[in-house]
């Protein structure tokens, strides 16, 4: 599933246009990213939750040539799973 066929079953599922469903989808992906650049968490009950951890520099080995390369520190977002999307694929 992409983004088009999302918004499609958004529209389909809630009864209002594509490009409602399109601004609507939009507004909850933006709050989401704005809420984890702040360094906070997005808890959906029954979904999952995302947040923001730091992974430090370290050093790594470039496979093709085996030399040894410096990886810089970064953010990186996780993901959670909640128990009832758990079960819901299990």
């Amino acid at each position: 599933m992409n983004k088009g066929d999302l918004i499609n079953m958004i529209a389909e599922s809630a009864s209002i246009t594509k490009a409602q469903a399109t601004s609507a989808l939009s507004a909850v992906l933006d709050g989401i990213s704005h809420e984890l650049k702040a360094g906070g968490k997005v808890t959906l009950i029954g979904f999952g939750t995302f947040s923001v951890s730091r992974r430090d520099a370290r050093t790594g080995r470039n496979p093709q040539t085996g030399k040894t390369i410096k990886i810089d520190a970064k953010n990186v977002i996780k993901f959670k799973p909640g128990k009832e999307l758990t079960d819901s694929v299990n």
